[in-house]
């Protein structure tokens, strides 16, 4: 790697690490990890992140064009591809030629026909559990190097960063929302029932207990039954 290119490389990771921390949206970040890519590591015509969901299912997002998106639900039609084997199981997945790509074989000739040639995938890991994979597409064989999968490493820790970010504000909204209703719901009951807030929260605990309802809900029906 040139001095000029690892300068390079260096000022963007700095940009990226700022995004993380600034107040933008998960796509916006993971756009602009794409989009660095595409722009750090030569060869790469199109970029996209796949996202692992709950029970198992796959977001596509962050797209450079829209081949990432085409080529992520020929992955879902066919269940096989790179960018599902590095979301969930390798660390990076690489394809110098897919003419020549026999570990999917129904994938690799959709690639082909495409006009896409290589492939190079990133595992996004988050503190938990995966969380997907950033994904790069060339339209040449036999494009990339060690260099190429470790400017995409780093880039693929600033997505993961972004997405564990995203997650925990995401969790951290849903806690204070919990909090917020459930305290809303045992002002009502303490207003209507003429008790204290310690047996207005017993109450609720008793009927979620033998409805076999979550608490949330059980202060969202006394919530919806103020009027």
């Amino acid at each position: 790697m040139t001095q000029l290119h690892q300068h390079d490389l260096a000022v963007r990771m700095a940009e990226l690490a700022r995004t993380v921390a600034a107040p933008r949206s998960l796509d916006e970040i993971l756009s602009g990890v794409t989009m660095t890519a595409k722009e750090l590591i030569p060869g790469v015509d199109a970029a996209g992140i796949l996202l692992v969901g709950k029970g198992g299912s796959f977001e596509s997002l962050a797209q450079v064009t829209d081949l990432p998106h085409l080529l992520d639900e020929l992955q879902m039609k066919f269940e096989e591809g790179p960018c599902v084997q590095a979301a969930l199981d390798d660390v990076i997945v690489r394809t110098d030629d897919f003419r020549e790509e026999s570990r999917w074989p129904r994938y690799s000739p959709a690639c082909v026909e495409m006009g896409v040639m290589s492939g190079l995938s990133f595992k996004l890991y988050t503190a938990d559990r995966t969380a997907g994979a950033l994904n790069l597409f060339g339209f040449q064989p036999r494009t990339w190097d060690v260099e190429a999968e470790t400017i995409g490493t780093v880039l693929a820790a600033h997505a993961a960063a972004a997405v564990l970010a995203s997650r925990q504000g995401t969790q951290l909204e849903s806690a204070l929302s919990t909090r917020d209703r459930i305290g809303q719901a045992k002002g009502i009951i303490m207003e209507r029932y003429k008790v204290d807030d310690v047996q207005a929260f017993e109450m609720m605990r008793r009927l979620s207990q033998d409805s076999n309802t979550r608490l949330i809900d059980i202060a969202q029906q006394v919530i919806d039954t103020r009027g």
